[in-house]
C-alpha cells in the first residue's frame, strides 16, 4: 500500500503555525499595550490555527538518545540497542466542531528512527522503528454534558485513565497508543462513568494501522478491551477511581497483554489458545491544594479468568506519600511502593503473573523502561523542585526485585524479558538492581519546551547470578513544538 509523504505538508504547516503565532503574539502585545494605563483584563489565547468551526493542530517532536548496556548489560558486547539515535515524530489534527454537541476530529502521524544500527521495523529488536504518515484517530463525538449528560464517542481514539498504570497514550513511545474504540460517558458535575468497547491499534510499516481486533498483528488474534471506569473529583480530600475491566482474545499469543505466559509453559486443553479475564480495582488520590501540602495515592487492582487456557489469579498494588513544601524553588518530596505479583510456579496450570495491560510505564518504574507492573517489587523515593519559572528538575532513584524468582523479569513493554527463565534464574537473588534519574524540562514558551535526561542502572545480583551484570547508562534530549 502506497503511503502518503508528509514532507512539504509537514514543513508548510510548522511554517504557517510559527507565523501565525507570531502574528497572534504581536497583535495580543500591541493590545496591551495600548490599554496597559487601564485595568482591562489582556486578551484570551486562541488558537491561531482556527478557522471557524475548523481548528488544526500540530506536534513536531524530536528526540536523542544514547543507550549502553540497556539489553545485555555485558560492555564486552556491543549491541545493536547500543548507540545513539535521532526518533521524530510529527503529528497533524483537526477538529470540526460546528455545534457544542457535535465534534470531527482526525489525526494523522508519521514516525522515524534516523542513525541507528536496529531493524526499522516498529517493535523487533527494541526498535521504534518508522511508520510513514498513517491515521492515529478518527473518531466522533456526539452530546453536550452541559445540556444532556450523556456523550458518545466512536472511532480510533486514545484512552488515558487514572494516571495510566493500566490503561494510557503511552505518549513517550515514538508512536504513541490508539484504540478503535466505541465509549458512551455519562457525565456529571463532580463524577463520571464510562463504559466502553475497543481493540488497540498495531503499528504496521509499510501498510495501514489496523487495530487487533480486525487482524492488525496478522495473527486472528481478535482482541477485545472492554470496561467500565468511575471517576469521582473534587472530593474534600481529591478524586477517587473505580474499574472492572476485561480483556480477550480468540486466538491469544504471546504479547504485551499476555506477556507471562512463555512458550515453554503448558497448555491446557483443546481451548488453550483463548484468553479471558477481569481486572478489578481502584484508585484514592490526594491533592495537595486540598490537604495543605500533603499528597497520597493509593491503587490496588486483582485479576481472574483465564490466559492461553490457564488460570489467572494475580494483582498489583501502589502507595505513595508526598510534601510539598512552601519554600524557594517548591521542593516536592514523594516516596512510594510498587509491587505486582509474579508466577510461582510455571508448570502447574495456573498463572499468577499480573497482567498490566496497556500502561504508560515509563512515568513510573524507572526512565529506562527496564521494568512493567508485574513480577515486581519497587521501593523510589523522588525530589522535585523549580528552581526558575517554567523550569522543573527532578531527581529519583528506584530499588528494584522480582516478586518470584520462579517468574521472568519484564521489561516496560510487558512482553520483553531481560533473561531466560532457566533452572539458575530460579535460584538467582530476587535483588535486579537500582535506578537513579535525573531530569529538566523548561517550558520556554506556550509552544515549546525541552527536556534532557540522564540514568544509571547499578547492576543488582540477580544479573550477576544469571550472566552478565555490568552497569547501564541511557541519556536523552528532546524539543517539541505544539500548537
Amino acid at each position: 500500500m502506497q503511503t502518503i509523504q508528509p514532507k512539504k505538508i509537514h514543513h508548510a504547516l510548522l511554517a504557517a503555525a510559527l507565523i501565525a503565532s507570531t502574528v497572534s503574539a504581536v497583535k495580543a502585545g500591541d493590545e496591551i499595550s495600548a490599554g496597559k494605563d487601564s485595568k482591562q483584563a489582556p486578551p484570551i489565547e486562541t488558537n491561531p490555527l482556527c478557522f471557524g468551526a475548523l481548528c488544526f493542530d500540530v506536534q513536531e517532536r524530536l528526540r536523542v538518545e544514547g543507550r549502553e548496556n540497556n539489553y545485555d548489560f555485558n560492555s564486552a558486547l556491543h549491541s545493536k540497542n547500543d548507540g545513539t539515535w535521532l526518533l521524530n515524530r510529527f503529528r497533524l489534527g483537526a477538529k470540526w466542531e460546528p455545534t457544542s454537541w457535535f465534534k470531527f476530529y482526525v489525526q494523522g502521524q508519521d514516525s522515524r528512527e534516523f542513525f541507528s544500527e536496529r531493524t526499522k521495523i516498529p517493535g523487533t529488536v527494541g526498535a521504534e522503528g518508522n511508520d510513514a504518515f498513517d491515521l492515529r484517530q478518527a473518531y466522533i463525538e456526539i452530546g453536550d454534558p452541559k445540556e444532556f449528560p450523556l456523550v458518545l464517542k466512536a472511532g480510533r481514539q486514545e484512552l488515558v485513565y487514572g494516571d495510566e498504570r493500566l490503561i494510557g497514550n503511552f505518549d513517550w513511545n515514538n508512536f504513541g497508543r490508539s484504540f478503535d474504540a466505541v465509549k458512551l460517558s455519562l457525565v456529571q458535575p463532580n463524577w463520571q462513568l464510562d463504559l466502553f468497547a475497543s481493540s488497540v491499534v498495531v503499528i504496521n510499516r509499510g501498510d495501514f494501522d489496523k487495530s487487533d481486533l480486525f487482524n492488525g498483528n496478522n495473527n486472528h488474534r481478535d482482541q477485545v478491551f472492554s470496561g467500565l471506569y468511575f471517576t469521582a473529583k473534587d472530593l474534600c480530600f481529591g478524586s477517587f477511581e473505580s474499574y472492572a475491566l476485561w480483556l480477550t482474545e480468540t486466538n491469544g499469543t504471546v504479547s504485551n497483554q499476555e506477556s507471562s505466559v512463555a512458550a515453554t509453559r503448558p497448555l491446557a486443553g483443546p481451548a488453550s489458545n483463548h484468553s479471558s479475564f477481569g481486572t478489578y480495582g481502584g484508585r484514592i488520590h490526594g491533592d495537595p491544594a486540598k490537604l495543605h501540602g500533603f499528597e497520597f495515592d493509593v491503587e490496588g487492582a486483582y485479576q481472574s479468568g483465564t490466559v492461553r487456557g490457564l488460570d489467572l489469579s494475580a494483582f498489583a498494588t501502589h502507595s505513595g506519600i508526598g510534601y510539598n513544601f512552601a519554600l524557594p524553588w517548591n521542593p516536592r518530596l514523594f516516596a512510594e511502593y510498587n509491587y505486582a505479583s509474579g508466577d510461582s510456579n510455571p508448570k502447574d496450570g495456573s498463572i499468577g503473573t499480573f497482567q498490566n495491560l496497556f500502561p504508560t510505564n515509563h512515568k513510573f518504574y524507572g526512565a529506562m523502561d527496564l521494568f512493567s507492573w508485574q513480577n515486581l517489587s519497587n521501593p523510589a523515593i523522588s525530589l522535585t523542585v523549580n528552581p526558575v519559572k517554567n523550569v522543573t528538575f527532578k531527581v529519583e532513584y528506584d530499588a528494584f526485585w522480582l516478586a518470584d524468582t520462579n517468574d521472568s523479569w519484564y521489561r516496560a513493554n510487558g512482553l520483553t524479558t531481560v533473561r531466560p527463565l532457566t533452572a539458575a534464574a530460579r535460584k538467582a537473588s530476587s535483588y535486579c538492581g537500582s535506578e537513579v534519574d535525573a531530569i529538566a524540562t523548561w517550558k520556554a514558551t506556550k509552544n515549546v519546551s525541552f527536556q534532557v535526561g540522564y540514568s544509571h542502572f547499578f547492576a543488582g545480583s540477580y544479573l550477576k547470578d544469571t550472566g552478565a551484570a555490568d552497569d547501564a547508562d541511557f541519556g536523552y534530549a528532546m524539543a517539541t513544538l505544539t500548537f
